[in-house]
């Protein structure tokens, strides 16, 4: 604004406190029109007590970040030295009123600025209108700019974000955002890149993950786990289910973490992260994280009513010496025994068996939930054969015939032959004695689905291609639980008119399935409070509480780096090739022995057909 422009009000944010908007004085110039300009001392961010606004040299070495198009300016201390206000001729509004001395500074509104527009209010000086000087620093996200003018000597300094100690608000901001809705800073980054945004190193990110966001999601989940444990113990014995996710697939899995759900409330009880290295190999890693889990709970006089799981081995004789009632998940026995019926039905001589699979597996589950104990289970299972050959009558008492309502069949060819070969091949799978004993401990009310739909969920905050460290792991462990918790059971979405809302899905599109709610993120809102009005204020306490979990050493902490690189061999170097030739010229050289040639290639002559060993 010059001194010949017209004088016009807009409301704006400031960086004031309101102490400090009281003593404003409003300098008048111009012939015409009315200039005002605020001569104030330098204050910042309304940050709380015990924290101090740091100068610029010590935001440079806390955050590491770099500095960019400096001038090589002097700027003397002058009676014309004020705080730049992007607007110098505002009023103040109620809407403004989060700069005025409340916590939540945090949750104001951003906006994404040009650096071209940050220069046209710094290069021209509000007192005379002539030419300024800037020098620009800037640390990350955060950018302070510093105006003199040569002429007047009048200075000013203005930054774009509050600041915590010595951090700039928007870079912890930023991590805490990321951190929390299980993103990723190196995709961020990316992003950032793309538009020319400037953001902080993934170090910087590191850093304020371990002193800042990690003890926050650790405390939060423990409190809240806190709460669910008591809500519990007031309600008597508890039915749970338990299950096991990896970081990878197959028996390679670095991490495993083992999950138990409350049935009734839906809600996650506990969840334990077991490193392969911890148990001897990651196949037992799930009775390890089941133990842990269990622990918990009978140390919070927590009594188990039953439990919920797959058919594991160990997690059978676990339980069974441990005296808890198991029952199986009736999708994961369907899914064993569907895989050898389907193989079963590729034969020649079981082609008939094709048609009836769909009504297998639907029979596994009508046998699960329309039966109240396990000998009754049994007995409809084993009326399956005599159903394939069109017998509906029973010699069992539990059940002595079917439910349905006998039709005759005008196509005889649909069922088995009585006493044929396949029919004593479809017995010899669907009677066995582990199906059997399964068929028996089916659970009949609740199964592990939702807690398999929390394993998908996990995909969100640590997606099985990204490699992670113990506690950035777990807490993103915790960040899906916590979700996963408040959103568990919301409600279906309904129109204006309270109609319910379905979808189709691809590709069962057949069928709508219910439209939930909108998912809400309550938690992370309390996270970032906890962070910014709690953890920064004195990190020490929960970054205590951080280190009472136990963290395993690194799968590669039993091996020396140097050595893993001075063995680390490439096929296609010079050194591996010219050592094959010698050796083919050996082999070629008569009076060798193949006893010396075994020996030369034990010491470091491999077959160039051998996979390498890199």
């Amino acid at each position: 604004m010059t001194q010949t422009d017209e004088f016009q009000k807009k409301s704006v944010g400031t960086q004031l406190s309101s102490s400090t908007m009281k003593n404003i004085h409003i300098r008048s110039t111009g012939s015409t029109t009315t200039s005002t300009t605020y001569d104030l001392p330098f204050a910042p961010t309304p940050v709380k007590s015990g924290f101090r606004a740091p100068k610029i040299p010590l935001l440079l070495e806390e955050e590491g970040g770099e500095e960019e198009e400096e001038s090589d300016i002097q700027i003397p201390t002058e009676p014309h030295d004020s705080t730049f206000n992007p607007a110098d001729d505002t009023t103040i509004s109620h809407k403004s009123e989060m700069w005025f001395g409340q916590s939540s500074t945090y949750a104001d509104t951003k906006y994404i600025v040009f650096e071209t527009c940050l220069r046209e209010l710094f290069s021209t000086c509000p007192i005379c209108n002539s030419q300024s000087d800037m020098k620009l620093q800037r640390i990350g996200t955060y950018v302070a700019i510093r105006q003199l003018c040569p002429k007047c000597l009048y200075n000013r300094k203005w930054q774009s974000q509050p600041i915590i100690g010595s951090t700039p608000m928007g870079n912890l901001l930023l991590s805490a955002a990321t951190h929390f809705t299980g993103g990723s800073f190196i995709q961020l980054r990316k992003i950032f890149k793309a538009m020319e945004l400037k953001i902080h190193q993934y170090v910087t990110f590191r850093r304020h993950c371990r002193s800042f966001l990690e003890p926050a999601i650790v405390h939060k989940w423990r409190s809240e786990q806190r709460k669910i444990i008591q809500k519990l113990q007031k309600g008597g014995k508890i039915a749970l289910s338990g299950d096991m996710r990896a970081d990878s697939p197959g028996h390679s899995a670095k991490y495993g973490s083992y999950t138990l759900m409350h049935m009734h409330s839906n809600t996650i009880v506990d969840l334990q992260l077991v490193q392969s290295s911890e148990v001897g190999g990651s196949y037992h890693m799930e009775k390890e994280g089941l133990k842990r889990c269990l622990d918990l709970l009978e140390s919070n006089d927590l009594e188990v009513d039953y439990i919920v799981t797959d058919r594991h081995p160990q997690i059978q004789k676990y339980l069974r010496e441990r005296d808890i009632t198991q029952f199986y998940d009736v999708w994961h026995f369907e899914q064993g025994l569907s895989k050898k019926l389907d193989k079963l039905a590729k034969k020649k001589d079981c082609e008939l068996l094709r048609p009836w699979l769909r009504s297998i597996r639907n029979h596994v589950y009508w046998c699960a939930t329309s039966s109240t104990s396990g000998p009754e289970k049994v007995a409809k299972w084993t009326s399956l054969v005599n159903h394939l050959q069109n017998v509906h009558t029973h010699d069992n008492p539990i059940f002595p015939k079917c439910e349905h309502p006998l039709i005759a069949s005008n196509n005889q060819k649909k069922w088995f032959q009585q006493g044929s070969l396949a029919v004593h091949k479809v017995e010899q799978i669907l009677y066995n004695k582990r199906v059997l004993r399964d068929v028996e401990k089916l659970s009949h009310s609740f199964q592990t689905s939702s807690l398999e739909a929390f394993h998908s969920l996990i995909l969100r905050f640590a997606p099985k291609n990204v490699v992670l460290p113990f506690i950035g792991m777990l807490c993103r462990l915790y960040l899906a639980a916590l979700h996963h918790n408040e959103n568990a059971n919301r409600e279906q979405a309904t129109t204006k008119a309270g109609q319910p809302v379905y979808r189709l899905v691809f590709p069962k599109s057949k069928k709508g399935r219910p439209l939930k709610k909108e998912s809400t993120y309550t938690y992370i809102d309390e996270l970032l409070k906890l962070v910014f009005e709690e953890v920064v204020m004195d990190p020490s306490t929960f970054v205590e509480e951080l280190k009472t979990i136990p963290i395993p050493k690194p799968l590669c902490a039993e091996f020396v780096k140097v050595e893993a690189i001075s063995s680390h061999v490439s096929r296609f170097s010079q050194a591996e090739v010219e050592s094959r030739c010698t050796l083919r010229s050996d082999l070629e050289t008569p009076g060798v022995s193949g006893s010396q040639h075994g020996s030369e290639g034990q010491h470091g002559h491999s077959d160039p057909s051998s996979p390498s060993t890199s």
